[in-house]
Parts: C-alpha cells; sequence; structure tokens
C-alpha cells in the first residue's frame, strides 16, 4: 500500500489528499495538520513519490487502485482531495464508480490531455551528480544550470534523502521519464461519476480553461468550480491559509 502520513481528528470519515506529479504527502503537513482539528486527514506519496513503493507502472488506473487502497484501509469511506496528477488520478478513481467515495474535491486539474510535459525537469533532476551531493544546496547548484525558478528548485529538492553521506533521488525518475505521456493524459472514459464533485482552480491558471469545462461536467455533471482568484496552478503553496478556508467552507 502507499505510503501514508495519519493526522488523527474527531470522526470516522476522514480527508485523503493526493499530491502532484514531483510532489509527497509531506507538502501537505501544514494543511493537513490543521485541517486535522475537525476530521481524520491522511496525506499519501502517490507511486514512485516519497516513502511510496516504486513501480513501471505509473498509469492513472494503476494509482487510482492505490487510492481505493487507501480508503478501505481507513474504513473504507472518504473525502478525497488530489492536486495536478493527484486530481486526475481522484477522478480515474470516481469513474471507476468506486464505492466509499463520498465527495471529490480536485484542485485545479481538468480530465484533459496537455500538450505540455515535464520531461525536461526529469532530465534535470537526472543530470544531478548525485556523487557531488552532500547537501541539498549542492544539488540546488546543480539544478540551476537547468531551472532558473528557484522556488521549483526548492521543491524539488524536497525529494532529495542524504544517508550516511549519499544521496538519491526518492523519485522512480526512469518511471515518470517513460510513463510521462501517460502522466499529461487523460484515460478514455466510459461513463460518468454523478456525486458530489468541487472544483478549486487557481484564476491565473490555464489547467482548468473554460474550453476544459464541457469535458469536466460530461464526465462530472454536479461538479462546482470555485475560483481562487490571483492564484496559479500551486494555489495550495501560494496561498495555504486562503486555500484551508476554500476547504473548510466546501466540506462544511
Amino acid at each position: 500500500m502507499l505510503n501514508t502520513i495519519s493526522y488523527p481528528g474527531p470522526g470516522d470519515v476522514p480527508l485523503i489528499i493526493a499530491h502532484g506529479l514531483f510532489g509527497s504527502g509531506r507538502n501537505w503537513n501544514v494543511i493537513a495538520k490543521r485541517l486535522s482539528d475537525s476530521r481524520p486527514v491522511v496525506a499519501v506519496d502517490m507511486r514512485n513519490h516519497g516513502g511510496s513503493f516504486h513501480d513501471p507502472d505509473h498509469s492513472y488506473p494503476a494509482m487510482a487502485a492505490d487510492l481505493a487502497e487507501v480508503i478501505a484501509a481507513h474504513g473504507g469511506q472518504a473525502d478525497l482531495l488530489g492536486h495536478s496528477m493527484g486530481g486526475k488520478a481522484a477522478m480515474v478513481l470516481a469513474l471507476q464508480k468506486a464505492p466509499g467515495l463520498r465527495h471529490l474535491l480536485i484542485a485545479d486539474i481538468a480530465p484533459v490531455a496537455y500538450s505540455h510535459s515535464q520531461q525536461s525537469v526529469v532530465a534535470a533532476l537526472l543530470a544531478v551528480d548525485l556523487d557531488q551531493v552532500t547537501r541539498r544546496s549542492d544539488a540546488d547548484a546543480q539544478l540551476a544550470r537547468h531551472i532558473d525558478d528557484p522556488m521549483l528548485r526548492a521543491f524539488l529538492t524536497q525529494n532529495l534523502a542524504i544517508e550516511e553521506g549519499r544521496a538519491r533521488w526518492k523519485l522512480n525518475l526512469e518511471a515518470l521519464a517513460d510513463q510521462m505521456p501517460l502522466i499529461m493524459d487523460f484515460p478514455q472514459a466510459d461513463g460518468w461519476f454523478d456525486g458530489r464533485v468541487t472544483v478549486i482552480r487557481g484564476g491565473e491558471s490555464d489547467y482548468v480553461a473554460p474550453k476544459y469545462e464541457p469535458m469536466l461536467k460530461a464526465l462530472f455533471p454536479q461538479a462546482e468550480i470555485v475560483t481562487m482568484e490571483g492564484r496559479g496552478h500551486w494555489l495550495h503553496a501560494e496561498d495555504p491559509r486562503g486555500f484551508e478556508a476554500v476547504l473548510r467552507k466546501i466540506l462544511g
């Protein structure tokens, strides 16, 4: 099963959080801990990320099956929040009519194929000479040759593990590189999910652009869209308190 981080709280129905590409459950630590004042919260490490297992299959049906297993292990009923890649996996699970999924919350992603790729990021990570890395700043200096954004580099280097003087990436970079076309895509869906769905999008992001709304509504006819104005794709990192407030209002 996926590695999970549990934040105990009152009640029986947890909120399960599925992170995006290159992320981990720990990225959600602050929001998860604060939300646990009203309910149990479980943040997962998706396959090939964080402390979870490595597998050559990084398809959305495989990731959806992982999430179903987590829900079953935590009482069989849950609200599910997924960001980006995690959001697509959560949508696939919902479209499979998975039992126990009470409320689907999607953070800034649509059930569509995107034309961009993250292969350049994977290539930059693979180019790091880990033999020359004894601390995160060493990896950051090497990544700076390929990635200008210091915030992105700081996010990526959270995936670095240094144990007994040896550095390694927690990410299964080979699998992510091989499966990147599937990650950017969305599998063909038969049918729809008519349960409760809320999509939280960033007003400055184009991941849930108006042109994607017809597909979203076709697959999730009950979907409501909430916009966080002035926020981009990483809306939960840009404005954690604002994102938390939106979640509390949605979840009640």
